[in-house]
């Protein structure tokens, strides 16, 4: 059974995390570049959003006695082979696994264009994540 406010909890944590990427975001991917501050701030900070989705998706795989994940991203394609999240969702928060590992682990210097658009344009998956994943726990309470 799912600990609902355990999932409350870290869906605030991910609240946080893409309210701090929009505030260090600035207008451009070269404006990114240029401010090595603002640059790191947005990649720990997508980094750790991430890093919560991954949690919640570990929490839920466990608690629902799902099959283990194999892999980070496979994590985001267990809750949609559950319905906990869309398809799309899954797509896309498994492509944001492969970026959390690029920040994390320090694979060569992570690209700010690669960066600014996951900052720009993904903060949308991030945050339909947690739509989705609310939904579901709210359905089974």
């Amino acid at each position: 059974m799912v600990d609902a406010s355990v999932v409350a909890s870290k869906l605030r944590d991910l609240g946080d995390r893409i309210a701090r990427v929009g505030a260090h975001l600035p207008s451009d991917a070269s404006a990114l570049a240029a401010n090595r501050d603002a640059l790191d701030l947005v990649s720990f900070n997508l980094m750790l959003a991430v890093q919560v989705c991954l949690d919640i998706a570990s929490h839920l795989i466990a608690d629902e006695s799902w099959p283990p994940a194999g892999s980070l991203g496979e994590a985001f394609q267990r809750l949609g082979e559950q319905g906990v999240i869309s398809s799309a969702t899954a797509a896309a928060l498994r492509r944001a696994a492969g970026l959390r590992n690029v920040v994390a682990h320090g694979y060569a210097a992570a690209d700010p264009d690669r960066l600014y658009a996951a900052a720009s344009e993904g903060l949308i998956d991030l945050q339909r994540f947690a739509s989705e994943v609310s939904a579901w726990v709210r359905g089974r309470t």
